[in-house]
């Protein structure tokens, strides 16, 4: 078994059970807590940036004169191509380390957000947010591997979830930026001056090349194949017993992330098109859902480590599916829609504060990178094409049907996915024995 960094880092000193809801987090080291804030960090600048276009598809819609059909695939494009960069940056991971990975990740999606300020057509757009997709996909897997071998295990699932948190902050300021900058400037100015910001995260480089270090157990791999042993390839996941654990844990991550995308791609534009919300309005309805997911993510991640990853599955997909259908199915007035945001947001974003635990936890460390990069991010692949989907069909049903029904269906992969794969709360993470070559 793998050991924990419990008897390497500098303990806080305080008593488990004390300080209420936080004592978990003044336990931690100061290793611990460093990184918890390096991949928070991560986590909100990536989500700032990757949350931009959803608010500019109906400026550009009427700039370009796109369809909805291709303001979905310029989503679908950059979303399929940081499934790729995220299985890429789990196989790096395992090479190079967690905390390069990461550092190279964040200044490659904080550059290509802000070159799609200069485009000046779809298929412009469409090039760079492909690029950009790569470094987006690449800082989720290098984030959730470094907090999920750093942090201990009985803190394992508040800690990924907690730190899956900063999608909401990031979301937020997005959205914030976003309401800004269309109240100011003319939308014909104001998505390029909105995408140009997305370059200030790759200050945040600095910080982490400073402060973070390698997790130890993935230092000790390294020892060991320095030392002769043979290097474990990157297809193991694909071979043996990792085989179905790799095929259920990529159908769980296709459920949770093809929900997500076909509700949170197209909310503004349901909003502002199908509930002709003004700007501001539709800024202060997403605020609501914003909060809510901000909420979502963090007591989902403290019910993952008290009733287990898989029923805080079940809990969250079924309570996602039935709020989304009465979100877009039933004939209710905009002020009833501002209150049901509220478990919309709270429902969609919980379901993936246990997946970083839980799929650190699948694996050992010698594959970790590649099995954790590969799950999630053929999630992302397949989940991808959802928005794409959702804008196909919406030329056929009204555009809140056709998120209904995509979303419901990803949520009811969820659970079966979750029901065939092992409960993994509170165990250690493993590493198999490597002998020499």
């Amino acid at each position: 078994m793998e050991s924990t960094s419990l008897g390497q880092q500098e303990l806080a000193g305080v008593p488990a059970g004390a300080g209420g809801a936080f004592a978990w987090y003044k336990e931690l080291g100061s290793k611990e807590r460093r990184t918890f804030w390096a991949c928070f960090g991560g986590w909100s600048l990536d989500a700032m940036d990757a949350n931009l276009y959803s608010f500019v598809i109906p400026t550009l819609i009427a700039a370009w004169g796109m369809s909805r059909g291709d303001a979905g695939m310029l989503a679908t494009g950059a979303l399929l191509s940081s499934s790729i960069g995220g299985w890429m940056a789990g196989i790096i991971c395992d090479r190079i380390g967690r905390v390069r990975t990461l550092q190279l990740t964040v200044v490659w999606f904080a550059v290509f957000t802000a070159l799609s300020a200069f485009t000046n057509s779809y298929s412009e757009l469409l090039v760079v947010r492909i690029l950009q997709g790569l470094g987006f996909g690449g800082e989720w897997a290098a984030g959730a591997l470094l907090i999920g071998e750093i942090i201990r295990p009985q803190h394992r699932g508040k800690g990924n979830g907690v730190v899956h948190s900063g999608w909401a902050v990031g979301w937020a300021a997005a959205a914030l930026l976003y309401t800004f900058l269309f109240s100011v400037l003319p939308p014909q100015h104001a998505w390029r001056v909105l995408f140009a910001a997305g370059l200030l995260p790759a200050a945040f480089v600095f910080f982490i090349r400073r402060f973070i270090e390698e997790p130890s157990s993935f230092v000790a791999v390294q020892r060991k194949y320095q030392q002769g042993a043979a290097r474990a390839s990157s297809l193991r996941i694909f071979q043996g017993p990792y085989l179905r654990i790799t095929l259920f844990a990529s159908l769980l991550a296709v459920g949770a992330q093809g929900g997500f995308y076909a509700i949170m791609v197209w909310l503004p534009t349901y909003l502002k098109t199908t509930r002709s919300l003004s700007v501001l309005n539709t800024g202060g309805y997403l605020m609501v859902v914003i909060s809510a997911s901000f909420l979502g993510y963090v007591i989902s991640a403290y019910l993952t480590d008290v009733i287990g990853r898989r029923k805080c599955f079940y809990l969250f997909s079924i309570c996602s599916a039935l709020t989304v259908l009465a979100y877009t199915f039933l004939d209710i007035g905009n002020t009833a829609m501002l209150f049901l945001g509220f478990p919309l947001g709270f429902f969609a974003s919980g379901i993936y504060s246990p997946i970083g635990a839980f799929f650190n936890e699948l694996y050992p460390t010698e594959i970790r990178g590649s099995g954790v990069g590969f799950c999630f991010n053929f999630g992302r692949a397949v989940g991808a094409v959802f928005p794409a989907l959702v804008g196909a069909l919406s030329g056929t049903i009204s555009l809140g049907q056709a998120i209904g029904f995509f979303a419901v269906g990803a949520y009811g992969l969820i659970i079966i996915a979750a029901s065939l794969l092992p409960e993994t709360m509170g165990q250690a993470l493993r590493s198999e024995s490597l002998e020499p070559a």
